[in-house]
C-alpha cells in the first residue's frame, strides 16, 4: 500500500548520493563550489547545466551496479555506508530480545544467510502455488487474492489507505488500477524497437520463471504468451500516467452496495469483508479498470488466472529466493528496464529490505548516530524564511486577485513542516523476527504492515505519520496533509551543510524547500485547500489564468529533446517543472533576505548570486544509462536533470543579470515569454 499522491509529489524519482567531505573535518568555504566539475568552454548562457557539470559528465562512468551516477547517488552511497555500520553492529546478536536493535539486526542477518536461502530455492512459495492450483472457480481465486492482500501483496486488486481527498480528516480505503507487469499501459502498445526489446525481455522472464519451477520450454512459453495477453487486455482500460495526474477525475467515492450491484462477479462486499474493510463506501479511483476486471473474471477460464497468479507470486518474491530466481528477475528489471549491468551486492539489497519493512526502527538508529539537532534547527530557519519569501511573491503577483491571494497565503502558512525524523515512531512490537528464518520474517513484516494500514480505515487521520523513512535521500509534499517533509537523508552536502555559506544552502536545499512548497500550488496541489481537501478555492478568472500559465510550462518542456528524438513529456512532468521554476525563484528571494544575499563580496571571484546558482546546478549533476532515460521519459513525472536546471533558469530574471545573458544566448528568453507563476 502506498500513498500515490506522495509518490507523485516527491523531489526525485531515484534517491541517492554522497558527501565527499568528512563531517568531522574542517573545510574551507571554497570546498562547497566543485570547481573541478565545471567546464569553462561552455558559456553559462548557452547551457548552465554543462557549464557547472560538464567536466564531470565527460569523465564520469556509471558503475555496473547502477543505471545512473551523480549527486544523488553520491549522497545515497554515503548514507548506505553509515547504515551498513548500523546493520553490521546490530546483527552480531548482542541486542536485547524484542528491541528495535534486535529486530533490525536479525532481519538483516537472516537476509544475509545466503546459504540457507540458496538451499531453500523456491520452497517457501510452494504453499502459495498449491493454493493457486487448488482454485476451482472465481470465488476461490478471489479468496486467494484476499489472503495475499493480508500479507501486503496485491495482484488484480490494489488497495491503499489514506485521507479522503474531500474529507481529509478521515481515512478511507482506495482502489487503484493494477495487474500489469510492464512499467505502465503504454509499454503494451508501443511498437518502437526499444519498447519491443523490453516486451521480449518480459516474455523471456516469465518463461524462465515457469521453467525454474519445472515446466518445459514450450509450456512455459505458452504461459508467458497467455499472461501477456491477459495483461494487454487489462492495460487497454488503464488510464495513462498523464490522466492519473488529475485528482478530480480520479476520485469516485461510491457505496459498497452499489459496487456489488455493478460488479457482481467480484462481489465487493464479501471481498472487502474478507480483508477487514467493513465500510459503507470506498474511493474507486479508476472505475473502468474494475468494470473490465469484473467482466474478464467471468469470461476467462480459471486456468488462465491460475497461470497469471503463479507467475506474479514468483515475481513478487523473486529477489528473496535462490540465485536462479534473483538472476532471472534482474535480467528483466535490472538490465532490460534500466540498463544496470550487474546486480547490487547482497548486503545492499538486504539493507533495502530492512528499510522497506522496519524503516522507522532503522531510522531511529540512523538519526541517533548521524543527524544533529543543530541541522534540524537550521533547516527550520531556512523553511521559515522561504515561507516568508513565498508570501511576498504572492502579494506581488499581477495575475491573481486579492481574494485568491488571501486564501493562497492562508494555505501557505498552514503548511505542516516535518524535518529529519518523525516526532512519533512506528511501533513494531507485533513483528516477529528471528535470525534464521528470513522468509518468515518477511511474511511477519508484510502482515504487520497490512494490519497497520487497514486499521486506519474510517479512523481520524494521524498527521504525525511520515511517508518516507529518515535515511531517505528525497523530500515530498503531501496535499491531503498540506505538509512539506525533508528526511534526514537529504540534509547532507551538496544539498545542505551547517558549515556552508548561505549562497550554498539557499541555492541547493533552499531550492528543494521552495520546490516542495510550490507543489502545494502546482497543477495538482492547487486543487487542494489549506486543510488538504480537494476543493476549489480559486476565483474563476484567476483559475483560468493559472491554467494558461501551466500550459506555457507544458509547451516549454515539450520542446526539450532527449536521446535524439525523444522529448520530455511536458504534461506528465508539469507539476515537477512548475515546482522547479517556483522553487528556484522563491529560494533566491529568501537568499536575498540574508546578509550574504545583500552583500557583493566575492569568494574565489564569484559573487554571492553566482554561488547561489552554481550551488543549485551542481546538485543536479547526473549521468544515466539510455535505458533508464527512456523509462524515465515514459513513466517519471520528473524531467531529466539537465532540464531541471536549464528550464527554471530560463525563467529566473536574477540569473540573467548574474551571468550577463543576452539575446542570442540559448537560455535567453524574451521578457514577454518568460514564465512567471509563483
Amino acid at each position: 500500500m502506498k500513498n500515490t499522491l506522495i509518490a507523485c509529489l516527491s523531489l526525485v524519482s531515484l534517491a541517492g548520493w554522497y558527501s565527499c567531505r568528512d563531517n568531522g573535518a574542517s573545510k574551507p568555504v571554497t570546498h562547497f563550489i566543485l570547481t573541478e566539475n565545471m567546464d569553462s568552454s561552455v558559456r553559462p548562457g548557452d547551457n548552465f547545466y554543462l557549464f557547472v557539470n560538464g567536466r564531470w559528465l565527460k569523465k564520469a562512468t556509471i558503475p555496473p551496479t547502477e543505471s545512473s551516477v551523480g549527486a544523488f547517488l553520491d549522497v545515497y552511497n554515503h548514507t548506505k555506508e553509515n547504515i551498513k555500520s548500523i546493520l553490521e553492529e546490530t546483527s552480531r546478536g548482542n541486542e536485547a530480545a524484542g528491541s528495535i536493535e534486535q529486530k533490525v539486526g536479525d532481519l538483516y542477518a537472516s537476509g544475509m544467510d545466503s546459504e540457507t536461502v540458496e538451499k531453500l530455492g523456491y520452497e517457501p512459495l510452494k504453499p502459495y502455488l498449491s493454493q493457486i492450483a487448488a482454485c476451482k472457480d472465481v470465488q476461490s481465486l478471489l479468496d486467494f487474492e484476499s489472503a495475499m492482500q493480508k500479507e501486503s501483496h496485491s495482484y488484480l486488486i490494489q488497495l491503499a489507505v489514506f485521507a479522503d481527498l474531500k474529507n481529509s480528516k478521515v481515512n478511507i480505503a482506495n482502489l487503484f488500477q493494477t495487474g500489469l507487469g510492464l512499467p505502465d499501459r503504454d509499454y503494451y502498445f508501443r511498437t518502437d524497437p526499444a519498447t519491443a526489446a523490453i516486451q521480449q525481455a518480459y516474455r523471456t522472464y516469465i518463461r524462465k520463471m515457469f521453467m525454474l519451477i519445472g515446466d518445459d520450454s514450450a509450456k512455459a512459453a505458452n504461459k508467458a504468451q497467455l499472461i501477456l495477453s491477459l495483461e494487454t487486455e487489462m492495460a487497454g482500460i488503464h488510464r495513462t500516467n498523464v490522466e492519473l495526474r488529475d485528482p478530480q477525475s480520479n476520485y469516485h467515492k461510491v457505496s459498497v452496495s452499489d459496487l456489488d450491484h455493478r460488479m457482481p462477479v467480484i462481489g465487493w462486499k464479501k471481498f472487502l469483508h474478507a480483508i477487514a474493510v467493513d465500510q459503507d463506501s470506498i474511493d474507486l479511483s479508476q472505475p473502468a479498470y474494475y468494470e473490465k476486471l469484473n467482466a474478464m473474471l467471468k469470461s476467462r477460464p480459471v486456468e488462465f488466472w491460475q497461470i497469471y497468479y503463479s507467475f506474479h507470486v514468483l515475481d513478487d518474491y523473486a529477489y528473496n529466493l535462490s540465485s536462479p530466481f534473483v538472476n532471472a528477475k534482474f535480467e528483466y528489471a535490472g538490465k532490460a528496464l534500466s540498463g544496470q549491468e550487474k546486480i547490487k551486492p547482497r548486503w545492499e539489497r538486504i539493507y533495502r529490505v530492512v528499510d522497506g519493512n522496519l524503516g522507522e526502527a532503522l531510522g531511529q538508529l540512523y538519526v541517533k548516530k548521524y543527524f544533529t539537532e543543530e541541522s534540524k534547527k537550521r533547516m527550520l530557519e531556512l523553511v521559515n524564511n522561504l515561507q516568508t519569501a513565498f508570501a511576498a511573491r504572492i502579494d506581488k503577483l499581477d495575475w491573481m486577485s486579492d481574494s485568491t491571494k488571501k486564501v493562497a497565503k492562508e494555505k501557505l502558512y498552514a503548511f505542516l513542516k516535518k524535518i529529519g525524523y518523525p516526532d512519533k515512531w512506528r511501533d513494531y512490537s507485533k513483528v516477529t523476527i528471528s535470525k534464521d528464518t528470513y522468509f518468515r520474517n518477511l511474511v511477519s513484516c508484510y502482515k504487520n504492515e497490512y494490519q497497520y494500514q487497514i486499521s486506519k480505515v474510517g479512523k481520524p487521520v494521524d498527521r504525525t505519520e511520515w511517508g518516507m523513512t529518515p535515511p531517505t535521500v528525497n523530500a515530498y509534499y503531501n496535499p491531503t496533509f498540506n505538509e512539506i517533509v525533508f528526511p534526514a537523508g537529504i540534509l547532507q552536502f551538496p544539498y545542505f551543510d551547517l558549515d556552508a555559506d548561505d549562497a550554498i544552502n539557499y541555492g541547493a536545499i533552499g531550492m528543494f524547500i521552495g520546490h516542495e512548497m510550490t507543489h502545494g500550488f502546482d497543477d495538482q496541489g492547487a486543487q487542494f485547500d489549506k486543510d488538504g481537501n480537494l476543493k476549489n478555492w480559486w476565483a474563476k478568472a484567476d483559475s483560468l489564468k493559472f491554467v494558461a500559465k501551466s500550459r506555457m510550462v507544458i509547451s516549454l518542456y515539450n520542446s526539450f529533446t532527449v536521446l535524439d528524438t525523444m522529448h520530455v513529456n511536458g504534461a506528465l512532468t508539469n507539476g515537477e517543472n512548475m515546482a522547479d521554476i517556483g522553487g528556484l525563484n522563491i529560494a533566491y528571494d529568501a537568499f536575498k533576505m540574508t546578509k550574504e544575499g545583500q552583500d557583493t563580496a566575492r569568494i574565489d571571484g564569484l559573487t554571492p548570486d553566482q554561488r547561489f546558482f552554481i550551488a543549485y546546478a551542481q546538485g543536479w549533476r547526473e549521468k544515466d544509462k539510455d535505458e533508464a532515460i527512456r523509462q524515465g521519459i515514459n513513466t517519471d513525472p520528473h524531467s531529466p536533470s539537465e532540464f531541471r536546471v536549464n528550464g527554471p533558469l530560463m525563467n529566473c530574471i536574477p540569473f540573467y543579470a548574474s551571468f550577463n545573458l543576452k539575446p542570442g544566448d540559448k537560455l535567453y528568453k524574451a521578457d514577454s515569454v518568460r514564465i512567471r507563476i509563483w
